[in-house]
């Protein structure tokens, strides 16, 4: 066969790969979309639940600290209920939410902290999706390398270590642990600036090393308790597959060869022992972000998680579901990069799937 024909027979295959790829991909989005409707309508459902709105806020505000009669408190809410649609039945609160997001992008208006809740998201998603990404490269590192560690050394007092570490870290929850360091922080370091990603001389000023260590400082508890969590099923999952995997015949084989315990491990082993991590990377990151939201609430952080449980006690409900509704599409994307990276290794995955690599 002529060098053109080897071409033509490698750009073929390239061709197909991509195109499988693609459709892969396309196939994958078309499902996701009605899993997100239907989450859609679940959590605006379930949000709505609890009874009681934010006109019931109002009510109580202006109680509590307008001094109104109860009569004239009750005409505050029902105005503001009409006003912003609040009285409408909750199929029609919902078709109007989703409209809005759909044909405008508008994800409706936060009535708690009176500004769009496009706003709201944008201020605290980032640095909530920020930290979790931190985190999830932490404890992918480390608990791979954990992992690794253990399954080579079997048995040995390393094993048990790395083992009692993962246990912990799977067991102990999460808000526990930030209750713990927030009382050591406190009352053992009189650490008094919990609350903020910054040190109030570093407020507005522009952004240098020493801003960087400031914000190092504090958030670093949210941070080693996320990860902590994540890389000790990282390493459980590394452990055992790589203990499975080192037992299989290629191995053997590879061993036979005369290659290096080295070799063999990093080069056979251990590629093949990924595969599970990688199917469980469509649900790390949204594991991620919960550890995030969990001892972001405890240390009041200005993220996703206080401001979900803000609007939540004074029944702000497009922000609420809006919050949901996006940590949610995380969770899809989240599992369609882990299917695509999974069929990028597989091609199998890509049949499956409806491609035709």
């Amino acid at each position: 066969m002529t060098a053109r024909a080897h071409g033509s027979v490698a750009s073929g295959g390239r061709f197909s790969k991509g195109y499988g790829m693609l459709r892969f991909l396309l196939v994958r989005i078309a499902s996701a979309l009605p899993v997100l409707f239907v989450l859609s309508v679940v959590t605006f459902t379930i949000i709505q639940a609890p009874p009681g709105d934010y006109s019931d806020y109002i009510r109580s505000q202006a109680i509590n600290q307008g001094g109104a009669s109860f009569e004239e408190a009750d005409a505050q809410a029902q105005a503001y209920k009409i006003a912003n649609g609040l009285d409408k039945p909750l199929p029609l609160q919902y078709v109007n939410w989703v409209t809005g997001i759909v044909t405008r992008g508008d994800f409706g208006h936060s009535l708690f902290y009176n500004k769009p809740v496009s706003e709201v998201v944008g201020e605290r998603l980032p640095r909530t999706l920020a930290l979790a990404l931190v985190c999830h490269i932490l404890a992918s590192v480390i608990g791979i390398t954990f992992g690794i560690l253990a399954a080579t050394r079997q048995y040995t007092w390393v094993d048990t270590l790395l083992s009692g570490v993962s246990f912990l870290g799977m067991t102990v929850p999460r808000f526990l642990m930030a209750l713990i360091i927030v009382y050591i922080m406190v009352f053992h370091f009189n650490v008094s600036d919990i609350g903020s990603f910054q040190s109030a001389r570093y407020g507005g000023a522009p952004w240098s090393w020493d801003k960087f260590v400031d914000l190092l400082k504090h958030v670093w508890p949210v941070i080693a308790i996320a990860t902590f969590g994540g890389l000790a099923y990282n390493m459980r999952v590394m452990r055992g597959n790589l203990l499975d995997t080192l037992n299989a015949q290629y191995v053997e084989t590879a061993r036979a060869k005369g290659l290096s315990e080295r070799k063999v491990i990093m080069r056979h082993a251990v590629p093949n022992a990924l595969h599970p991590l990688v199917m469980y990377q469509g649900v790390v990151l949204p594991y991620m972000l919960t550890g995030e939201i969990e001892t972001a609430i405890i240390f009041a952080l200005p993220t996703v998680g206080p401001a979900i449980v803000g609007s939540m006690a004074v029944g702000d409900v497009y922000v609420t579901a809006t919050f949901m509704l996006v940590l949610s599409a995380t969770l899809i994307v989240g599992n369609i990069i882990a299917d695509l990276m999974l069929a990028a290794l597989d091609p199998r995955v890509r049949q499956m799937g409806g491609a035709t690599a």
